[in-house]
């Protein structure tokens, strides 16, 4: 089933377009709404990939409890602009990317295309290194032969998507459960007061006011709110094949519903992370601990827990992995939006990696280890910075009538979105402030 006004190769991702099958309407609502499961968690996996680690590690080792606020006002954004980047790719059959091409002028598509892909290589550079860092851990490869190793799982991206995208999917879910498990485990394991992690969850003026505790709150935000993955929403969601002349209302309440529960269990697990970072080193004078290396290698003697180190390796992998996935798509539908540009999928992944790769490489030979976790962070702010690029297009389209017609979102939701947007740009223009004058 294709849009009604388009050309298959018009279509988003036009191989995997419109190829799963939904139940009938007169079918169990427990049917319908599974037929729509997935496209949230492959959402999701940005939301808790190596490039979150770093930041709640170094949030919770250095500030306690206080940054969960951060991670929860960031998956509330979250929560807000997925929904909204689904609603877009079902309403009008488009994806983001493809959505600016069409009302956008040249120059301006340009500019969005490459904010957009410097996004994806920060990303890329978070998966690469953390992959790297848990073959490290786990098998003691060194750094810079894990960041080669790194760039081989494009070869197991190919091999998947080539199954089709429901095994795609289930793969995906297969690895955020074991990163949910093994955080399940340390949270248990690590026995955090209630009232302070409670008290964690409210805001605090803080926050905005301490320069270092800002940095790594923008850093949170900019590794939660992905700019790229409303690009991959707007797409992936199309995979249904929904009626689009009588279905699309359905099937925007079901991705919704999909995104929305998917995206709290990447809550669950930031702020897990977080928590156990507050819990095992900020409450035992370890407010130094930077680097994803000393976590590992502390977590099980302070904790007393004697596989927990071992866990946090296993999930960093898992996140890793999975984090490949997204980007390999994410690459995809920008450069086949904007441009109309297809490349043979290995060599968009090998492109896109082997730009990630080459800083971790020179990081790595001029810093050693203690480099990687700067350079980490550094890339969540490159993303938040990214962010307003894909926000503010993605908003205008919403709430312009014309192009949503009866699914235009309501004005209160309009408002909440702008708000989003503006609060976006307050925080990285007092980042962009700060840095210049020091």
């Amino acid at each position: 089933m294709s849009a009604p006004d388009l050309k298959p190769a018009d279509n988003s991702l036009p191989e995997v377009f419109s190829s799963i099958r939904v139940a009938a309407g007169s079918a169990p609502w427990v049917k319908r709404f599974l037929a729509f499961v997935g496209p949230g968690y492959m959402v999701s996996v940005g939301y808790m990939d190596p490039g979150n680690w770093a930041t709640d590690l170094q949030g919770g080792a250095s500030y306690g409890y206080t940054l969960l606020f951060v991670i929860l006002l960031s998956n509330l954004m979250a929560v807000l602009l997925q929904a909204l980047s689904a609603r877009l790719g079902i309403a009008t059959g488009r994806d983001l990317a493809q959505s600016c091409r069409d009302h956008f002028s040249p120059t301006v598509n340009l500019l969005l295309w490459f904010t957009c892909e410097l996004a994806i290589i920060a990303c890329d550079l978070a998966e690469v290194i953390g992959t790297a860092v848990a073959l490290k851990l786990l098998f003691h490869i060194p750094l810079l032969f894990g960041a080669m190793i790194s760039a081989g799982d494009a070869l197991l991206v190919l091999l998947l998507m080539n199954r089709g995208f429901r095994p795609l999917e289930a793969f995906v879910i297969t690895l955020l459960s074991v990163i949910a498990v093994c955080f399940a485990i340390q949270v248990v394991a690590a026995q955090p007061p209630f009232h302070a992690v409670m008290a964690g969850f409210l805001p605090r003026t803080e926050i905005v006011t301490n320069n270092g505790m800002l940095y790594i709150a923008i850093s949170i935000i900019g590794a939660t709110v992905m700019p790229h993955n409303l690009y991959l929403h707007s797409s992936i969601v199309q995979t249904r094949a929904y009626s689009r002349t009588d279905g699309k209302r359905e099937a925007i309440r079901w991705s919704t519903w999909d995104s929305t529960i998917a995206l709290t269990l990447a809550l669950f697990v930031n702020a897990a992370i977080l928590i156990v970072a507050a819990a095992a080193f900020h409450t035992t004078g370890h407010r130094d601990i930077a680097e994803i290396e000393d976590a590992y290698r502390l977590l099980s003697p302070i904790m007393g827990f004697g596989i927990a180190s071992t866990l946090f390796a296993v999930a960093l992998l898992a996140a890793g992995t999975n984090s490949t996935i997204t980007g390999t798509l994410a690459g995809q539908i920008v450069m086949e939006g904007f441009l109309r540009l297809r490349l043979p999928d290995w060599a968009q992944r090998l492109l896109t990696r082997g730009i990630a790769i080459v800083p971790v490489v020179v990081a790595i030979a001029l810093y050693g280890g203690h480099g990687v976790n700067d350079l980490l962070v550094f890339s969540q702010v490159v993303l938040s910075l990214q962010l307003p690029f894909a926000v503010i297009p993605l908003v205008m389209f919403v709430t312009n009538r014309e192009l949503m017609g009866e699914f235009v979102v309501s004005r209160g939701i309009a408002c909440l979105a702008w708000a989003t947007a503006a609060l976006i740009l307050a925080l990285n223009a007092k980042l962009l402030l700060d840095t210049l004058t020091g």
